[in-house]
Order: C-alpha cells, then sequence, then structure tokens
C-alpha cells in the first residue's frame, strides 16, 4: 500500500507498512519514498541478479512534472493541503519538474550537495587550499574531535577500529575530485549524468556528505572561536551554541552532527551553518510557509550578492527535493 505524502505527514504515527520483510514507520522507507506504484511493481519483478541502470539507482527519482506531483500528493480539502498546492504553484513559474531525493536523514545534505555539483562551473576557491584536506588533522590535534566522529555502517572499514582521521581526509580529497569533475564537464548535461553516476548510494556517495560534515565542523569550530574573542559573528551562531546541547564544537558534534544520516536530519539553524561551510546561499522553499515571509528562506540571508546559489524545496523543513529547471529557461540562464 502506497501513500501519498499528505497522508504520510498527517497520517496516524501508529501506521505501519512492511519494507523488506520488516516492519517501519510509513516515513522511514528510505530507498521507497519517492518511488511510484510503476517503479515498485517493476522493482518487485525484477529477478535476483539482475544489474540496474545506473537512474534506477539514483538516490534522486526522475524528474516529474511539479504541477502534476503537487495534485497527486496533496489532492486533500484541508487547509494544508492547499497551502501546499499553492506554493507549488507559485513555484512552477520558475521551475518546470521536480526531482524527489531519497529520504533518509542524509537528505538536506545530499540534496544541497548535488544541487552544488550540478549547477558549479568553477572549483570554489576554498577548496583548492591545501588547507581544506588537512582540516581532519587539524581539528583532531587542536580540539580532539575527530577520534570521536561515528561513520555509516557503509563507510565502516574493517572492524571500524581504523584512524577516522585518515578516513575523512580520503573523503575531503574525494569532495574536491569529484567537484572538479562535475566543474570540468564541458556541458550542463554531462554535469548531470556524472552526478547521476556519483548518487548512488554506498560508500562513495555517503563519504561525501560525511565530508560536508566535517566542514560542517571545522566552520562550527571557527565561528565559535571567533565569539570566544569578541568577533563579529553572523546571527545563526549565538541560536547554534545557546542550546544546551550544542554550547561549543565538541558537543555539537556528539549531540547533533554525529547523529546527522543516522538518526537524525538537519535543523533549521544547521542549513545556515551548512551554507556558510561552503560558502553558497542555499535558496529553500518553504512550501508550508506559503503566503508568509517565510516561503522562500535563504540559508544563510547575508550572502545573497556575493556566493553562488543553489534551490531546494521542503514541505515540513526536513525532507528536501530538487526542483527543475526547464530545459529552455536553463538555456537561456546559462548564456546569460
Amino acid at each position: 500500500m502506497l501513500f501519498t505524502q499528505e497522508e504520510i505527514q498527517n497520517g496516524d504515527p501508529t501506521k505501519l507498512t512492511i519494507f523488506s520483510g520488516r516492519l517501519k514507520p510509513i516515513w522511514c522507507c528510505e530507498e521507497d519514498l519517492y518511488r511510484g506504484a510503476e517503479e515498485l511493481s517493476a522493482s518487485q519483478t525484477n529477478k535476483p541478479g539482475t544489474h540496474l541502470k545506473v537512474e534506477d539507482r539514483c538516490s534522486l527519482a526522475p524528474a516529474v512534472d511539479i504541477l502534476s506531483y503537487s495534485e497527486r500528493e496533496w489532492k486533500g480539502n484541508t487547509a494544508k493541503s492547499a497551502l501546499i498546492r499553492k506554493g507549488y504553484e507559485e513555484m512552477s513559474q520558475r521551475f518546470g519538474s521536480l526531482r524527489r531525493v531519497r529520504g533518509d536523514n542524509y537528505c538536506a545534505l545530499r540534496a544541497t550537495l548535488f544541487q552544488v555539483l550540478s549547477h558549479s562551473t568553477q572549483l570554489p576557491s576554498w577548496l583548492q587550499e591545501e588547507d581544506v584536506i588537512m582540516l581532519p588533522e587539524q581539528l583532531e590535534a587542536q580540539k580532539g574531535l575527530i577520534s570521536q566522529w561515528t561513520f555509516p555502517g557503509e563507510c565502516l572499514q574493517g572492524d571500524g577500529t581504523g584512524d577516522a582521521t585518515l578516513q575523512l581526509k580520503g573523503y575531503m580529497e574525494l569532495l574536491r575530485n569529484k567537484w572538479q569533475a562535475a566543474v570540468d564537464c564541458p556541458s550542463a548535461v554531462e554535469r548531470q549524468q556524472l552526478c547521476e553516476q556519483v548518487f548512488q548510494g554506498g560508500e562513495e556517495e555517503l563519504g561525501l556528505l560525511e565530508a560536508l560534515k566535517l566542514l560542517m565542523l571545522g566552520r562550527a569550530a571557527e565561528l565559535h572561536g571567533c565569539m570566544q574573542t569578541g568577533e563579529d559573528v553572523p546571527l545563526f551562531c549565538w541560536l547554534l551554541f545557546a542550546r544546551d546541547t550544542s554550547d561549543c564544537p565538541r558537543s555539537f558534534l556528539s549531540n547533533h552532527l554525529s547523529h546527522v544520516g543516522l538518526s537524525a536530519g538537519l535543523e533549521q539553524v544547521e542549513m545556515f551553518l551548512l551554507g556558510y561551510a561552503l560558502q553558497c546561499t542555499i535558496q529553500v522553499y518553504r512550501l508550508y510557509k506559503a503566503d508568509t515571509e517565510e516561503f522562500v528562506t535563504y540559508y544563510p540571508d547575508d550572502h545573497k550578492d556575493d556566493w553562488p546559489s543553489v534551490c531546494l524545496v521542503t514541505e515540513d523543513d526536513r525532507h528536501y527535493n530538487v526542483p527543475v529547471v526547464d530545459a529552455a529557461e536553463h538555456e537561456e540562464l546559462d548564456s546569460s
């Protein structure tokens, strides 16, 4: 039995459905969250040993018409359904399609990195610096943070007691190499194809997302140091470190960042940190905030004019999807 997004968000939390022979809450499905009935039916009839195509394994579903998706997933008569549909209608003035992102706890990181890589035409200067590759060693030497890093199962090496500093350094090199490969693509179409190959689940994709978490930790440590010396910092820093559970980089790592991807997603204040870590403005259409000033939110909002930007869409500030500009308009943007 399949559920629409409206039913998932508004349904009885005691409802369960079966995935892979086990009972799970209906919104805990990871690989099946964005898959329609036809896709599920096809996958269930695949014989063991059948090799899936790259696009079938991709962590982002194929693009669907944004208004058709809205009508299908939010067809109820509730006030919330009407609000979400209105948000999608406003988005359709700029975007023609939507790609649903695998709905696990890496979702915000995955959607952001996919957009960053698929739209990058030059390697950012901060990523060209050798210091960024040495970030794990610096954080371990200065604050002893990396030794407590928690990796997802797909990234565990050997018995799980390996050198976390060395492993994260490898993921940072992987991030730079993949980013450079995206930049080197001669066209937007080829960049998209590269991203389809990168976002396949498994260690490579998750290693890249762990690298983003490392960048977030590094920027958090830097900004916290600025706060302690009385320097000016972005407003979100005061919110980030005002929490009892993250009053310093160490507690932020142990109580929040370590859980991202495993048992928790990014909170709103951490979206600001992600933007600062990547030096990229993350523009998010928050559909449940349609008709308010928060309908379009920028993470962060103080570098809109001097940082590159990417765009995401969310219905609930938990799960993020990727809007797609129509091909004709995309060509105009590329040529402008």
